[in-house]
């Protein structure tokens, strides 16, 4: 038997979609893998007053449990209420690549989905979008589907090379499908390998800098498919302090590199009503430990590690949610 959303706290992106739109500003996707993650995401939004859409990866399911993560998401709308704030919150499936999983997620109480079927050629990625929309429309839970390829590795994620988004194709995959919200390729890119060196310049500090993303084809977009929520996937800055961070304490990652944050503030101001982050929140949580282990080697509390870790979520996804998606403040 389905459980329904409402009854577990969670709203659709229905309402959060419009709100966006209409203030110029992206809901923050943050996805979670473990308790303290999840507890994290909810301080920084309730503190930062934003709306929030807690995701959980296939790849999630599988390492966590799923029955557990439900019960994980449903206890974080509890601890919210409890501590006094009262943003809306979503429950999202990342990347669901089969119509199996996505029946999956919204009979455990998921209020949105996405349907990935990105890989597939376009009448077959239209055909399983479809067939999830139909299902999921029945418990009022919102689709998102994609067009176009990011490059890069993040969970069951792969794929070698990016393909942009051909504009000439949403306006007949929205109406075809009937999906709330649509995930574009116009530049950014999973991991925390984003880019290759040689795909990058190099500024007056020698820091490496990615191409710049493809407003072109988001304006194209805009205009073919007015008012449509727009999501970007793989956007995550790889915020160099953390991972100078890891290297210092024993880390080895070259040439990470992110998406600049004045770019995804560009984004959040137009269509763009949800931006994902993940890698930033990955490259936080190891930086701070492995900060722990080499300052304190006697060390093995995990609540000494992880409990840093979480605080340091909580500074970087407040700082998200004010200075690059905007969605801070938007919340009574």
């Amino acid at each position: 038997m389905a459980v329904n959303y409402k009854d577990l706290g969670f709203v659709n992106t229905t309402e959060m979609f419009k709100k966006a739109f209409e203030g110029h500003y992206a809901v923050p996707a943050y996805n979670f893998n473990n308790m303290e993650q999840i507890q994290a995401i909810i301080t920084a939004c309730g503190k930062s007053k934003s709306p929030v859409i807690l995701q959980v990866s296939s790849g999630a399911r599988k390492y966590a449990n799923q029955t557990l993560l439900q019960y994980m998401a449903q206890g974080a709308v509890q601890m919210a209420r409890n501590d006094g704030y009262n943003m809306p919150v979503a429950l999202h499936l990342d990347h669901g690549d089969t119509f199996e999983l996505c029946v999956s997620c919204i009979e455990s109480g998921f209020s949105s989905v996405m349907i990935d079927g990105s890989h597939h050629p376009y009448e077959k990625n239209v055909e399983l979008t479809a067939k999830v929309v139909e299902y999921a429309h029945k418990y009022d839970v919102t689709v998102e589907g994609e067009l176009g390829v990011l490059s890069g590795i993040e969970d069951d994620v792969v794929a070698a090379k990016s393909i942009y988004t051909q504009p000439e194709q949403v306006e007949d995959f929205v109406k075809k499908t009937g999906v709330d919200s649509l995930a574009i390729s116009i530049g950014t890119s999973h991991g925390a390998y984003k880019f290759k060196p040689e795909q990058c310049t190099k500024n007056e500090k020698g820091v490496l800098v990615p191409p710049p993303l493809r407003f072109d084809i988001l304006e194209e977009i805009e205009k073919r498919i007015p008012g449509f929520p727009i999501v970007l996937h793989g956007s995550s800055s790889v915020v160099p302090e953390y991972v100078n961070i890891i290297n210092n304490n024993g880390g080895k990652l070259k040439a990470a590199v992110g998406i600049p944050a004045e770019q995804l503030r560009t984004a959040a101001k137009s269509a763009v009503c949800k931006i994902n982050i993940d890698s930033d929140g990955r490259l936080v949580m190891t930086a701070m430990v492995r900060k722990v282990f080499a300052e304190k080697p006697e060390e093995f509390d995990p609540r000494k590690y992880l409990g840093p870790a979480r605080e340091e979520l909580v500074k970087m996804m407040i700082d998200k949610n004010e200075n690059v998606l905007g969605s801070a403040g938007r919340v009574d």
